[in-house]
């Protein structure tokens, strides 16, 4: 029996699971599920065990436990999985920015799809959907051009636990680019007494912005330097500029982009060009398209087709985003951006829509959306999202109002954790049929 013992970071849980005197158990491990645990059943009842692996026999210890399910903390591994490694990272297992290094990464990309596979089965009943091998990165490591760090009571930068509010704090992190790992590094934050930390960077630009949160809006001391933009974010959402503009730079497929500091950017440069890449060749953008772009950001997508297109409309609610798209947009004619709520500002459009992408948040498109889009009888529908279960319930919705699926490509912008990135298009199910 090879018996592989929990990480370091676990052994203080451990002692203080003995004291406790929980239940433990042995349980074989079936299936990654969403969210970055492993699946396994005992007794016939699912349990939910992080830093386990599917195939593997584990010790564990139930910590919570409910009448369908249960969590339990992993103890030990009785029967390892090839696919198991030594994560790289000194903090794993106890901060909670990462699920997965302890998986190879290219059995990471794998779950990544079996798990969007299952979620569109269970939720989104599509149980023979075309899903594509995940497409990850050859260097699946220092990927992150933006990071947000709170502070301890000591003065620490770290990141929160999972399921928690304890701060791990952290001297440096894998995941983070070089532009902004040694920026962060050769810097003592201590004295500042921030709420949050955000460092965000142009990793094709060079240039850097700070963003400094504190509590109750005090100006906090400024750190210095004139090798980045620094701002102080106010609890109204308003940013004061302690240094430069509260704006930095990013080039995507050779079109520069001005990012506000309250703006969304995709956090992996790299994955958000290949990621562009599948878009267009999904949407098939020509010169008699109008393309409706649905939570359009700082406009990267439809900026990124314009010149193949008759016509570009954005939808974005955040006003700062907005006004960046228009700046990015400068010089370009044919692209206009309205704002507003997308479920709100679609119903009303009386344009002839032929193309449509959407890439909404986390939780997904409104219903009210959903019907408003397919009223517009788009040729094609795009559809990017970063989480499969509210893609699943999309999915339900967009077949049942007679759009069908053709097949979906995950991207991994997210090395070493669970989240799943995907692009998938969807055409009028008779025009596919034809």
């Amino acid at each position: 029996m090879i018996e592989w013992a929990a990480t370091q970071s676990r052994l203080g849980v451990m002692r203080k699971s003995a004291m406790r005197k929980r239940e433990i158990i042995e349980l074989r491990i079936e299936t990654m599920a969403h969210g970055g645990e492993a699946l396994g059943r005992h007794n016939g009842k699912v349990f939910f065990v992080q830093e386990a692996i599917p195939g593997e026999l584990v010790r564990a210890e139930i910590v919570e436990d409910r009448r369908r399910w249960a969590r339990a903390q992993l103890l030990s591994v009785l029967d390892a999985s090839p696919f198991r490694i030594e994560p790289p990272c000194p903090y794993f297992g106890r901060c909670g920015g990462c699920q997965w290094q302890h998986v190879d990464y290219d059995r990471q990309l794998e779950y990544k799809r079996q798990v969007l596979l299952s979620q569109l089965r269970r939720l989104g009943h599509l149980p023979d959907a075309l899903v594509r091998p995940t497409i990850g990165m050859a260097q699946p490591w220092h990927y992150r051009n933006h990071v947000q760090f709170a502070q301890n009571a000591r003065g620490q930068l770290g990141f929160r636990e999972a399921r928690s509010h304890q701060i791990v704090a952290v001297q440096h992190c894998l995941l983070l680019h070089p532009l902004l790992e040694g920026f962060y590094g050769r810097r003592d934050w201590k004295s500042l007494q921030l709420r949050q930390l955000s460092l965000r960077a142009g990793i094709h630009t060079g240039e850097r912005l700070v963003i400094l949160e504190t509590a109750d809006d005090l100006v906090p001391e400024y750190p210095g330097g004139d090798e980045f933009s620094c701002v102080h974010r106010l609890s109204d959402g308003t940013h004061r500029v302690l240094s430069g503009e509260a704006a930095y730079h990013e080039r995507l497929r050779d079109r520069q982009y001005h990012i506000s500091a309250s703006s969304f950017f995709q956090v992996n440069t790299l994955q958000a060009e290949a990621l562009l890449g599948i878009i267009q060749a999904y949407t098939q953008p020509k010169p008699s398209d109008t393309l409706l772009d649905v939570y359009c950001g700082v406009g990267a997508i439809g900026l990124s087709m314009h010149a193949d297109l008759g016509r570009v409309i954005g939808i974005e609610e955040h006003p700062a985003a907005v006004q960046d798209a228009r700046i990015n947009a400068q010089g370009v004619d044919q692209v206009t951006f309205l704002q507003g709520k997308a479920e709100v500002v679609v119903p009303e459009l009386e344009e002839n829509i032929s193309k449509v992408v959407v890439d909404p948040p986390r939780s997904g498109c409104k219903a009210e959306l959903i019907d408003a889009l397919v009223r517009l009888a788009p040729l094609r529908l795009v559809y990017v999202s970063c989480d499969p279960a509210t893609l699943a319930r999309d999915a339900a919705r967009l077949t049942q109002d007679g759009y069908e699926l053709v097949h979906i490509q995950p991207v991994d912008m997210f090395p070493q954790t669970y989240h799943i990135e995907t692009v998938s298009l969807w055409q009028p199910l008779e025009r596919h049929n034809q």
